[in-house]
């Protein structure tokens, strides 16, 4: 993998709804990198974020962007299903690429973009946000020092979502998917803070949602090969409080994460301010891709690092079918 010693790194960001802007409010933060590029499904949105961001380029075609000279890497920020085949698309222009979670949703395609990684030693990256809150980071570095082992991480991912629809109006399925999206958190924090892959999956599901296609409530166990296990409850149905709850039961202590913020458990507020140089977790993420493109180096949650979760994913969906 080749070092990037340009002064400036150009980055392009395809969607530019609120998850997308979360990245530009991030990259502003970063020394030496410039937005060249936005790609956006309706071009008069897209054009107001570029005027926003002071964004030169606006465009609803991902093919003209990474035509451009002024693209060293773009960030993937687009609907789930595009997500492999733009990620493929990407590399093979030589760009660099940061792909939101999911990676993929189907199993195939994940391992497809890990081989075109592979063919073109160009950085590839997944945005396992887990990884990088200062809270489980905290987790990390103690039980990287020894201090600290995971028996049980006991998580739930609660959201009040009945509908799901489109800017236009319509309903889709492949946004938010419970198993494909959420779960794939909590899947691969739970085999990166044990170091441990999973070696026992089981899942069970609620009633498919009439209107949107998916399940709206679901159950998964996982056990990993040290023997740490985790058990995870999704839902949309759950009328507050909303968003993922990890509580670490450990063999020194018992953590509980709320996004960047972590407690002990007896709900005292640990200081995490010093973890890293932020406290916004996708700030950080960007961090990590720009520094590995740098360097010249794998960034950690690599698509090659990532991919195991969407192994146990893939047995998970096998099993509610």
């Amino acid at each position: 993998m080749s070092k990037s010693n340009d002064k400036t790194l150009r980055v392009a960001l395809a969607g530019a709804g609120a998850f997308g802007q979360k990245h530009l409010d991030g990259l502003k933060l970063i020394d030496g990198v410039q937005v060249t590029s936005v790609i956006g499904r309706e071009l008069d949105k897209t054009q107001e974020v570029a005027a926003k961001y002071g964004i030169g380029h606006a465009t609803t075609k991902l093919e003209e962007t990474l035509a451009r000279d002024d693209v060293d890497a773009v960030i993937l920020c687009t609907p789930t299903q595009m997500h492999a085949a733009q990620a493929i698309a990407c590399l093979n222009a030589g760009k660099h690429v940061q792909v939101e979670i999911p990676l993929c949703d189907k199993l195939a395609d994940g391992k497809a973009v890990v081989e075109t990684q592979k063919k073109t030693g160009l950085v590839a990256m997944c945005g396992h946000t887990r990884r990088f809150n200062p809270s489980h980071q905290y987790v990390n570095k103690k039980i990287r020092a020894r201090e600290f082992n995971v028996l049980q991480m006991d998580v739930q991912t609660y959201f009040f979502r009945r509908t799901n629809m489109n800017a236009l109006g319509q309903p889709r399925s492949w946004t938010d998917h419970l198993l494909w999206h959420h779960a794939a958190h909590t899947v691969d924090l739970f085999q990166y803070q044990t170091g441990s892959r999973v070696v026992k999956a089981n899942a069970v599901q609620g009633p498919i949602h009439p209107n949107l296609g998916i399940a709206m409530d679901m159950s998964i166990q996982l056990k990993a090969e040290n023997g740490s296990v985790c058990t995870l409850s999704l839902s949309f149905n759950n009328d507050g409080p909303l968003g993922t709850f990890f509580r670490y039961i450990g063999d020194t202590a018992t953590y509980i994460a709320r996004y960047d913020d972590l407690y002990n458990g007896k709900e005292e507020k640990i200081d995490v301010s010093k973890v890293d140089v932020s406290m916004n977790g996708i700030e950080l993420q960007d961090r990590e891709f720009i520094a590995a493109i740098r360097e010249g180096r794998e960034p950690n949650a690599s698509v090659r690092q990532v991919l195991p979760c969407y192994e146990v994913l893939d047995q998970l969906e096998k099993q509610l079918t």
